[in-house]
């Protein structure tokens, strides 16, 4: 499969009041045609941000250095004209809030239409025809007698349909979906993921999945990278990293999720102790140590740097940030 982001290097900052922030560090990864990536992480932990760096949506007060290739297209320090022409027809983003993100003024046939519009150069009825048309690829139900709707006419799971639809219109090579879930009651949740899962299959779309819930991950992605502090602290194919998770971090996570399988009812969820780190002092070692049951001197002096562990191939590498040595049965 061919690749389609290829990220190395990235570090975003915000320059504050109080000093730099540094969001994103030295963040490296890629992602294929058809794969899609799950990101996780607590709030804060840079998921977000090291997107809509990608994106060229970061804060005014924020920058970003290194490389963010989109098949072979450096994105990084590319003009605001030059995103343009990418943003929409070659990626997309669906943001968390359908209803902040869709104009209320607006009705929905008009908002999808000039997406192609614009980046198709389509007449306002071919526009409308192919919108339709994708309205009825997202599973809306009567698509034709909702189509002049306006979007407080819609119900939550219904508006994300119609993100989706809006995001997919001019069949981009990435799809970035931040937290596309969350506001949605969890048989809308399952029915969304579903139609990604499709959509990834059909259209051989890459996808980028940005979710603290690993339930979603576990759904619908091929790998996943976790994140802490602004680093990918873990990153493996979906069944390693849930079988066999190798950073504290990563089993604190799976630990502190409900699971379905569990037979004897004394099972108690756990807590990860303690707060994320201040990103403008973060400790001089791992960022996880001073939270870290396991760390030990050198966790608190020395940064620990992505390694392969025992369980990484050539092809699917599973990778740590971490001073432990590989672990059986960590999330125990």
């Amino acid at each position: 499969m061919s690749t389609i982001l290829d990220v190395q290097g990235l570090t975003t900052v915000f320059k504050t009041h109080d000093g730099d922030v540094k969001a994103v560090n030295d963040l490296s990864f890629s992602i294929r045609a058809g794969e899609a990536l799950g990101v996780v992480g607590e709030s804060g932990s840079g998921k977000s941000q090291t997107f809509l760096a990608i994106m060229g949506l970061l804060a005014s007060n924020g920058y970003s250095t290194g490389s963010a290739k989109l098949k072979g297209q450096e994105l990084i320090g590319l003009s605001t004209r030059e995103l343009n022409k990418v943003r929409g027809l070659k990626m997309s983003m669906i943001f968390q809030d359908p209803m902040t993100s869709l104009n209320p003024y607006m009705r929905i046939s008009k908002q999808l239409s000039e997406v192609l519009v614009q980046h198709k150069g389509m007449s306002e009825k071919e526009a409308r025809a192919k919108a339709l048309d994708m309205l009825d690829l997202v599973r809306i139900p009567e698509a034709r007698k909702r189509f002049d709707m306006y979007p407080h006419e819609f119900s939550g799971g219904m508006r994300q349909r119609v993100m989706i639809a809006m995001a997919l219109l001019c069949e981009p090579e990435l799809l970035i979906a931040d937290e596309p879930t969350t506001a949605l009651d969890v048989t809308v949740q399952a029915q969304i993921l579903d139609l990604l899962g499709d959509l990834k299959r059909e259209m051989n779309t890459a996808i980028v999945m940005i979710t603290h819930d690993l339930g979603v991950v576990a759904g619908i992605c091929d790998h996943v990278q976790v994140m802490y502090a602004g680093r990918i602290i873990e990153s493996a194919p979906v069944n390693d990293l849930f079988g066999n998770p190798q950073h504290p971090y990563t089993a604190g996570l799976l630990a502190s999720s409900p699971r379905l399988d569990v037979v004897n009812g004394d099972e108690k969820l756990v807590t990860i102790a303690g707060q994320p780190p201040n990103l403008q002092r973060l400790p001089a070692g791992c960022s996880f140590a001073p939270r870290c049951p396991h760390a030990f001197d050198r966790c608190r002096a020395e940064l620990p740097l992505l390694r392969k562990t025992e369980d990484g191939t050539a092809e699917d590498t599973h990778v740590k940030a971490c001073h432990l040595e590989d672990h059986k049965g960590l999330a125990a």
